[in-house]
């Protein structure tokens, strides 16, 4: 009998880890771990989650008659309830998952879990920083080992002791209710005869205190990895945001050069530029997003253009082949203007009679293909080389490509002297939902 009881221990948690990982395929579970502010309406959804889960494992050793008694954590959920969602949680958490042994007549259970989930309240109360409660370690070895390498001052070693022994409170306080009143009125592991000795006794303690800390440990891990992902989310945009910063000024700075060329030789262009600078200035203000349609990037191209057009005058030709489908279709912002330039600084700008700078986009394969190509004087082999890790503009590209897209993007240059440079850009077709989900800043 006495190894029975243990398997049932064992058992127990094994269903403890069981439930944790049950509750993290509920993504609105998931973000209530990333919280540490609730509502009120936050705190009850959190203590009808854990009364489903914990309430529904009551409900299955009742409907078996006990004989899967392993499944009944409905003192850990309780605790758990009131030790990560407070006291109105706590409380709530407690008497929902109640009600399955009420109903069946263990009339003490109510009781009991309302006061476990309001103690699981008090011990978050307590806690020198909600962190505490997810550091928690089942193994008391560790924790003393700890309390004496460490000064008491700091109150986070003495808290999880504080912790284990709550836990085990709790367990003490349904273990004593169980020998005094009658069984039918509250269920407890300790059973009767020769499994009431010292050791199965200890057993189900210890089981407790890991049924409690089993599911801290899962939940924790989940959390850690969803803080990881939301800092590198953050910090991507952080890097989004000095590209961007380097790329406006760096146009600004070529744009003013070619007006401060116009203010002596044709004021009247100059003002006219001026005033399409303007309009770009303000376009930008606008614009907080890290994606636009290709339409809108065009529109910019168009605009910054007719300034340099200003400059070069019919030396300058701009053609674009743009397949309609691909209008609509999301680019990184500022994605074009820094290539387009570049042909015109280095390519066009040093042929006497000018040229030709080609845009072309079209859908292949799923990826949206977006080529500038230009008949400029072409960039030497030994610069073609190392030409992502110079100048601001290609580098600049590149990078932003690689922080949103990762390794799922191709950005070629292949130039010949004397023939022209073509640029080849190859991102996914993105849709307007998962972007502005995913890269919003």
């Amino acid at each position: 009998m006495l190894d029975q009881h243990l398997v049932n221990l064992l058992l127990k948690l094994a269903v403890s880890a069981s439930l944790a990982s049950i509750l993290l395929r509920s993504s609105l579970f998931c973000r209530m771990l990333l919280r540490e502010q609730r509502t009120v309406q936050q705190r009850l959804l959190m203590a009808l989650g854990f009364a489903t889960i914990f309430g529904a494992g009551a409900a299955a050793r009742i409907l078996t008659n006990n004989n899967y008694a392993a499944a009944d954590l409905s003192l850990e959920g309780s605790l758990l309830a009131g030790a990560l969602g407070g006291y109105v949680t706590g409380l709530t958490g407690g008497v929902l998952i109640s009600l399955p042994a009420m109903l069946h007549g263990e009339s003490l259970s109510m009781v009991l879990l309302a006061g476990v989930g309001v103690l699981g309240g008090f011990m978050r109360d307590v806690a020198p920083n909600s962190d505490e409660i997810w550091r928690f370690s089942p193994f008391f070895d560790v924790t003393i080992y700890r309390l004496m390498r460490r000064k008491p001052e700091s109150g986070s070693t003495i808290f999880q002791l504080f912790m284990a022994l709550t836990i085990l409170f709790a367990e003490f306080l349904r273990g004593t209710l169980g020998l005094v009143v009658d069984p039918k009125f509250l269920f407890r592991m300790q059973g009767s005869g020769e499994n009431n000795d010292w050791l199965s006794t200890a057993a189900v303690y210890v089981t407790t205190v890991f049924c409690v800390g089993v599911p801290l440990k899962i939940w924790n891990n989940t959390r850690n990895e969803m803080n990881l992902e939301a800092q590198s989310r953050l910090l991507n945009e952080s890097r989004l945001r000095a590209l961007t910063s380097q790329i406006n000024p760096h146009f600004l700075f070529n744009t003013l050069n070619s007006i401060s060329s116009l203010v002596r030789t044709n004021p009247e262009q100059a003002r006219t530029t001026i005033l399409r600078l303007s309009s770009i200035l303000r376009r930008l203000l606008r614009k907080n997003d890290n994606v636009t349609p290709l339409r809108d990037e065009l529109s910019f191209i168009d605009d910054y253009l007719s300034i340099e057009m200003v400059r070069f005058g019919e030396k300058l030709k701009f053609i674009k082949e743009i397949d309609p489908l691909t209008l609509d279709r999301l680019v990184p912002s500022m994605l074009l203007q820094p290539i387009v330039e570049n042909s015109i600084k280095h390519g066009l700008a040093k042929k006497l009679d000018g040229g030709t700078i080609w845009l072309r986009s079209r859908l292949v394969e799923g990826n949206l293909e977006i080529v500038i190509e230009d008949n400029g004087v072409g960039i030497d082999e030994s610069k073609l080389e190392n030409l992502f890790e110079q100048g601001i503009g290609v580098s600049n590209v590149n990078e932003r490509l690689k922080v949103l897209f990762g390794g799922d993007y191709r950005m070629y240059i292949d130039s010949k002297p004397g023939h022209g440079t073509r640029t080849q850009l190859e991102i996914p077709d993105l849709s307007q939902s998962w972007a502005v989900r995913t890269y919003t800043v």
